[in-house]
């Protein structure tokens, strides 16, 4: 999508704010014993107060209200009775709309104490998100995006996810861009134009640079069971740099 009037900047702005607010408070009551069904009921009745349409469950039937993943889960995990655990890595996975404007969010924590290479890959994940919204700009190459997130990457001992992309969103969940790749591709040249909206989200590993879709038909996860943290916003390119709506 491409932001061409205050609406659509308005109208962004107050889904953006809805799930990033979703995201907090989900994250606040995520604790040891809470299942990740009883998570995604009040993620549920949030959507409900706000107004708002699920994502997942109202674009792709998804079974659940928001994505949670636990661990050895990278992505899309099905809310369930999954018992959370002290020192588990989770991440929750936040989407939906709003007056048909659509927003995307998720973000990777370590519950209670955790072993230090999880901290770590949540730390670098956010060092790499930062990194690459440097590149943010009007008239930039897109290819540089994932280029700043994986010389993060590596330059802490850790690799990227490169089968996990972030994408355009806006007035659909996904929209062209299709692929926001979170590693160099020289032939990735097209450039960021005024006003696009994209979700971005680096996804950061203790070594396995692929995931695989489990027989649900809908979890992503390593085969090696490489942990992996991702950090997503969405975000609009503006000529003064790129907004966060998601924060």
């Amino acid at each position: 999508m491409i932001v061409k009037t205050e609406e659509d900047l308005k109208s962004l702005q107050e889904v953006g704010k809805i799930m990033g607010t979703i995201r907090d408070e989900m994250i606040k009551i995520t604790k040891p014993g809470v299942t990740t069904k009883e998570l995604d009921d009040f993620a549920g009745t949030l959507f409900e107060k706000y107004g708002a349409i699920s994502g997942p469950k109202g674009e792709y039937d998804f079974p659940g209200f928001t994505c949670i993943s636990v661990n050895e889960e990278v992505a899309h995990g099905i809310p369930g009775n999954r018992v959370i655990q002290e020192g588990d890595l989770v991440n929750i996975d936040v989407s939906g709309s709003k007056n048909g404007y659509f927003a995307d969010t998720g973000l990777s924590f370590v519950v209670g104490n955790g072993d230090q290479v999880l901290y770590k890959i949540c730390d670098v994940a956010k060092k790499a998100f930062e990194a690459g919204l440097t590149k943010f700009k009007v008239g930039g190459r897109k290819n540089a995006i994932g280029k700043a997130v994986y010389q993060t990457a590596r330059a802490n001992g850790l690799t990227v996810i490169m089968n996990l992309t972030g994408h355009g969103v806006g007035r659909a969940l996904h929209e062209a861009p299709d692929h926001i790749l979170n590693y160099y591709d020289s032939w990735d040249k097209e450039l960021l134009k005024e006003g696009q909206v994209i979700a971005f989200e680096p996804f950061i590993s203790t070594g396995a640079e692929e995931v695989y879709q489990k027989s649900d038909g809908w979890t992503y996860a390593t085969e090696d069971k490489s942990f992996v943290a991702q950090i997503e916003h969405t975000i609009i390119v503006t000529k003064n740099g790129p907004l966060i709506i998601t924060q």
